[in-house]
């Protein structure tokens, strides 16, 4: 698994603070999970659950909200419509330089969150609340002795959580002007909510009424004995493998359905709407990307690695071939090679297009008890790898544009 600090803008443009978690092979979906109010993204519930999604396939981003955390921003000036928000922007970030989020999280408050987010993007097809409350003006209970300070001087200073918050009227108008129930009969995402019995911050009559008012397809998994934070490892545990093993469910069911690629092919699709790109064959997938340096987000290979990499496995398979057919002492062959485009001085009568050409330069070692013979007769060899010879043929590109419904079965 690999885990990337990374930022992006929230809704009042304020740095926020988010760490994607994600598998050491291809994810099965990318996930955004959302915290509870007043938490961060390092949580122990947030941080345990990501991990142990991103162990069963998943990608995970999760990020603090405005004022929360590393984020930057002033929680006195955010309430519930700006965390759905930042829930929105960064399901962005992650289609604009990964891919688009399919499954929501959220966890307390923010499983509220991830309801009212889930009606505006497209691309999310199951959502997941945890301890969540039917709507957010249940969270005032945290601080209703403060209520009335806040209604008559317009700001108080509560505690959450053994810390000091600063809440003012405005968060209060907005929370209380919010019908989470309303637009969720509509969501139209197939729907898991997890809730504990025994959870004495939110009561499990919330989740009653979150799933009475969702329609089909719907889940409910009752956590037993876990508190309302999920404090105990055990209980984040379960609660991932429980949302993977719902989610492959509905995520496999909704996928695009492809023709397999043929034995010889290479399909390449969008991963992002930058420089990501999936790359598929008969039996195979993996990404191609451009550097961060150019814009790219460096999640795989450039275009010129990937050709340098044809040009130098072939030349080391087509060696070590020759080799063992020989039964030459090849104990190794190593092929190191790299891209210039070099200045052509020769050409006093070429026009500026041709005065520099591509070269690629190809360093070969060849290890073993081999003779000065040997060694020039499989160099000799190395130039007869059959993308070597393609490359310095007479070699044609040619172009077809396919209709939308002819290349790809849905």
């Amino acid at each position: 698994m690999a885990r990337k600090k990374m930022e992006f803008y929230g809704y009042d443009g304020s740095r926020l603070a988010a760490l994607l978690e994600t598998p050491d092979k291809e994810p099965r979906a990318y996930a955004l999970f959302a915290h509870c109010f007043s938490c961060g993204k390092d949580v122990a519930a947030a941080s345990r659950i990501s991990r142990a999604l991103s162990q069963q396939g998943y990608a995970v981003l999760r990020f603090d909200f405005t004022g929360l955390g590393n984020s930057d921003g002033d929680f006195a000036n955010a309430n519930f419509s700006s965390n759905v928000e930042d829930l929105i922007l960064a399901a962005d970030f992650l289609k604009q330089n990964y891919s688009a989020p399919r499954l929501l999280i959220g966890h307390s408050l923010g499983g509220t969150a991830v309801l009212s987010a889930a009606t505006k993007l497209e691309s999310v097809e199951a959502v997941v609340t945890i301890g969540a409350p039917a709507e957010p003006m249940h969270v005032i209970k945290q601080f209703v002795e403060n209520i009335e300070t806040i209604e008559t001087e317009g700001v108080a200073n509560v505690e959450l959580a053994g810390r000091t918050f600063t809440i003012k009227k405005q968060f209060l108008d907005d929370v209380r002007a919010v019908d989470a129930l309303q637009k969720l009969g509509g969501m139209k995402k197939a729907l898991l909510v997890l809730h504990s019995p025994v959870d004495t911050t939110v009561s499990i009559h919330d989740a009653e009424k979150i799933y009475a008012s969702a329609k089909h397809p719907k889940s409910f998994v009752s956590l037993d004995t876990a508190d309302h934070l999920l404090t105990k490892k055990a209980d984040a545990e379960y609660v991932a493998l429980t949302i993977a093993g719902w989610a492959s469910r509905y995520l496999t069911l909704s996928e695009t359905v492809r023709a397999p690629v043929p034995g010889g092919e290479v399909l390449i699709e969008e991963h992002n709407h930058k420089f990501g790109r999936r790359v598929t064959t008969d039996s195979h997938v993996w990404l191609a990307d451009e550097p961060k340096s150019v814009g790219g987000g460096d999640q795989g290979p450039d275009p010129y690695e990937h050709l340098l990499a044809a040009l130098g496995t072939c030349t080391s398979m087509t060696i070590r071939m020759y080799a063992n057919r020989k039964k030459l002492p090849l104990e190794d062959v190593l092929v190191k090679l790299r891209h210039s485009r070099d200045h052509v001085s020769d050409c006093e009568n070429c026009d500026e297009s041709h005065r520099q050409i591509d070269t690629l330069h190809r360093d070969i070692t060849l290890t073993g008890d081999l003779s000065d013979g040997q060694r020039n007769r499989l160099l000799e060899i190395a130039d007869r790898c059959p993308v070597h010879r393609t490359l310095e043929g007479e070699l044609r590109v040619t172009t077809t544009l396919v209709s939308h419904h002819s290349g790809v079965n849905r």
